[in-house]
């Protein structure tokens, strides 16, 4: 399934003219996790905001310390990958795991810190629409 979203979202992208990492760091996110994005937004209802950290930050954490590293070194296989950065990726990545660590230091969160965190991912998308 996966194979075959992907293949899609490069017909759309090119379509429309938008760059492959405004697809690859929005939208596929968006749309792959919608399942996820579900769950949170009732279990917020609920007003059970721990289990929306966790599983909000498990998945992330998930991608990053076991997806990627698999696919760097499945990707030797056929054509190897890097995970070589842009500055501006660096930026964007450091300064998001320095306001992910604010946010869930101090083990509660309101609804400011969410319009907050809405915030600065509409300007990370704005960023990378316009790059």
């Amino acid at each position: 399934m996966s194979e075959i979203f992907t293949g899609s979202v490069e017909g759309m992208s090119e379509s429309l003219g938008l760059s492959e990492q405004f697809v690859g760091l929005i939208m596929i996110p968006i749309i792959g996790n919608a399942a996820e994005h579900s769950t949170a937004i009732l279990m917020a209802m609920k007003n059970k905001m721990t289990a929306v950290i966790e599983v909000s930050v498990g998945s992330t954490l998930q991608v990053i310390l076991f997806v990627m590293p698999i696919l760097v070194f499945v990707s030797c296989l056929f054509t190897p990958m890097n995970l070589i950065f842009t500055p501006f990726e660096l930026v964007i990545l450091v300064s998001s795991a320095i306001i992910t660590n604010r946010v869930i230091e101090d083990g509660r969160s309101n609804w400011f810190e969410g319009v907050q965190l809405l915030l600065i991912y509409a300007i990370i998308a704005v960023s990378f629409f316009i790059v």
